[in-house]
């Protein structure tokens, strides 16, 4: 069976998703897309045959051949479009953040609690990133003895013009504050967050770049450098510290080129230092695109297969608690525990 897939959605992400589903993954197919701008949605829909384009997305889950629902449109939008499949009992794809906040995210949650099944998987896609793979096996595996750090790295070339400073948190950070708990197997207790003087080219008003410190359950800290206007890429880096070793990832991607600085090639001897350098993706659809096929292709198996998998609705729960409390630190300048409920049973 050929999975037919509701696109909501139909901006960058949803664009993207809509290609990906449409010529590089297997076993689905685009049967609607849904966007408020009809033109857009038009546009992004144009060549692929049998797809309704709708702006309402209750009118694209019930377009005909729908089985799925991929949901990419801005995070206020998530929980009307997730609770509308929940109605009509469709598997979700839903990218991050679930909902924007933690009352959303509940509200999401005790209705798919309802439905006594789970139908949701949450959009982190660094899960499906190879790197990311290897480096949580090796910590699972305890190659290198028991993890006592983490150091991260979350930079943008520039931000848009509508980002705020919570935004740092809740739309960034959050990738963060999932592939943590991820990676280690532990619950994040507390966040604090350090402000240094912004960067003159980020926006007026926007305090970038930060740091940003969690507190495991198991007694790992973790520190994130969140700069969104660095100027020169989209660089994600993580590196592990434990007892034994380390180990890293983002550390490099792409051509490496080595040269000698300045003049002719006859002259290289008296001069004392090279450059070297590689290539850095400008954007986060480059740096991951791989994990976003990887992404979409197991959500797609498995929803075939009658089977849920990856990041669930209880994963974005977590992520969305440890967000409101960076957020809360970021504006108090304080240590905030992040108060975390017992998992229900459905997601254990």
């Amino acid at each position: 069976m050929t999975l037919g897939i509701a696109v909501i959605g139909t901006g960058r992400m949803g664009a993207d998703h809509v290609r990906r589903i449409d010529s590089v993954i297997g076993g689905a197919r685009v049967a609607a897309v849904a966007d408020l701008d009809l033109e857009r949605a038009s546009a992004v829909a144009a060549g692929i045959e049998g797809c309704a384009v709708h702006t309402d997305p209750a009118a694209a889950m019930a377009a005909p051949g729908v089985d799925a629902v991929l949901i990419a449109s801005s995070g206020p939008a998530h929980e009307a479009a997730l609770l509308e499949a929940f109605a009509r009992g469709l598997p979700v794809l839903c990218e991050k953040p679930l909902t924007p906040d933690p009352a959303g995210t509940l509200r999401v949650m005790e209705a798919e609690q309802r439905l006594g099944r789970r139908l949701v998987t949450v959009g982190f896609m660094r899960r499906y990133d190879a790197e990311y793979q290897r480096l949580q096996l090796i910590l699972e595996q305890g190659e290198l003895g028991r993890p006592l750090m983490l150091h991260c790295r979350h930079r943008n070339a520039e931000s848009p013009s509508f980002f705020t400073t919570e935004m740092l948190i809740r739309d960034s950070v959050v990738h963060e504050a999932d592939a943590t708990r991820w990676l280690l197997g532990q619950e994040i207790t507390a966040v604090q967050v350090l402000r240094p003087r912004p960067t003159s080219y980020a926006p007026q008003g926007l305090g970038d770049p930060q740091l940003v410190l969690f507190e495991t359950s198991g007694g790992v800290v973790v520190d994130v450098e969140i700069f969104v206007n660095c100027g020169f890429g989209y660089e994600v880096r993580c590196e592990a510290v434990c007892e034994r070793g380390t180990a890293s990832i983002g550390e490099s991607g792409g051509l490496v080129t080595r040269a000698a600085i300045g003049a002719s090639p006859g002259r290289a001897k008296s001069r004392p230092w090279g450059r070297a350098g590689h290539d850095i993706p400008q954007d986060f659809t480059v740096r991951f695109a791989e994990a976003y096929d990887r992404e979409v292709q197991a959500w797609v198996d498995a929803t075939r297969q009658g089977r849920t998998e990856g990041a669930s609705t209880w994963d974005g729960y977590a992520a969305a608690l440890v967000c409101e409390a960076g957020v809360r630190a970021q504006q108090s300048g304080e240590r905030v525990r992040v108060e975390l409920p017992d998992r229900p049973p459905l997601y254990k």
